[in-house]
């Protein structure tokens, strides 16, 4: 039987923003990939293919040197969370091609406020008008990322709506994990069945990548199990609520790697887009915190 961790929310917090770190330079390597600076663009299926395959190894050879107990997975809950979150990771490394990091990222802040809506009929729970004033607030920022008009209009910035969407799916089916399995034990079948749903997907799109290319590719997946393992770590040392608002760190680290690598300096409606967005991300998950708390009545938030 897995037994939860003592809380720690100091430490909780510093490895959230470790992740954070990671996970923008996730994205930095995929954008390399994405684009002609290494070699002929790779395909997004591709990129997905190299973050998972080398996030199995990092993590295949930890469980050998570490020798943790595993418990034994739920299948059918892992193989529908690790669905949702190949197709999220995918869209993203395909929208971070043409849009800049700091635009996709904010994006996909979207995520928990789609978890939200998706626990309605996933979980059966049920949403108040604070939660959905949160959701609305945050879509606000989407359609000003979004730039709809003619001449200003990101096509791209729809492929990292479409990765919100997945990782909101991917929220609710690690609703139903916590608790059940340790993080390793959770990293390690993510990783494994992400390897077999990318490797069945990058059969129809592979290309000989270049030593840079395969670099990179390695990158991306010792980034991603990096920021996984620092991620479930402080889920298990300190409430959802608390957690939440240090993730938006990614935000300001794929803004500043934006700078750094491409020279681009996030413009008036980035950086109102991604305010609104975080201010209805932070509404939702203060509510959360609450909504976590024993409550005198069961009205629902």
């Amino acid at each position: 039987m897995y037994k939860p961790k003592a809380e720690n929310p100091v430490f909780a917090a510093l490895l959230i923003i470790v992740a954070c770190a990671f996970i923008a330079a996730s994205t930095l390597f995929a954008k390399a990939l994405g684009t002609d600076q290494f070699g002929e663009p790779l395909h997004p299926f591709q990129i997905s293919f190299g973050r998972f395959l080398f996030a199995f190894i990092v993590l295949g050879m930890a469980a050998l040197a570490l020798k943790p107990e595993l418990q034994r997975p739920h299948l059918g809950f892992h193989l529908a969370r690790t669905t949702c979150g190949w197709a999220g990771v995918t869209l993203m490394f395909a929208s971070v091609a043409y849009i800049p990091l700091a635009d996709a990222t904010a994006i996909s802040f979207l995520n928990p406020v789609f978890g939200m809506i998706l626990a309605i009929p996933l979980l059966g729970e049920r949403v108040g008008k604070w939660r959905w004033l949160a959701a609305l607030i945050a879509f606000l920022g989407a359609m000003i990322l979004l730039r709809p008009t003619p001449e200003s209009f990101q096509p791209a910035a729809l492929l990292a709506l479409g990765a919100a969407l997945a990782l909101g799916f991917e929220l609710s089916f690690i609703k139903k994990l916590t608790g059940r399995e340790g993080p390793f034990s959770i990293l390690l079948a993510n990783n494994a069945l992400g390897l077999c749903i990318a490797g069945v997907a990058v059969s129809f799109v592979w290309q000989s990548p270049s030593n840079h290319q395969w670099a990179l590719m390695a990158g991306v997946g010792c980034s991603m199990a990096s920021a996984q393992a620092c991620f479930v770590n402080a889920m298990a040392r300190a409430d959802a609520s608390f957690v939440a608002p240090f993730s938006y760190a990614t935000l300001i680290f794929a803004a500043g790697y934006d700078i750094i690598f491409y020279r681009v300096i996030p413009d008036a409606v980035t950086i109102l887009g991604a305010g609104v967005i975080i201010a209805g991300a932070l509404l939702l998950a203060w509510r959360e915190g609450l909504h976590a708390k024993p409550k005198a009545q069961g009205d629902p938030l």
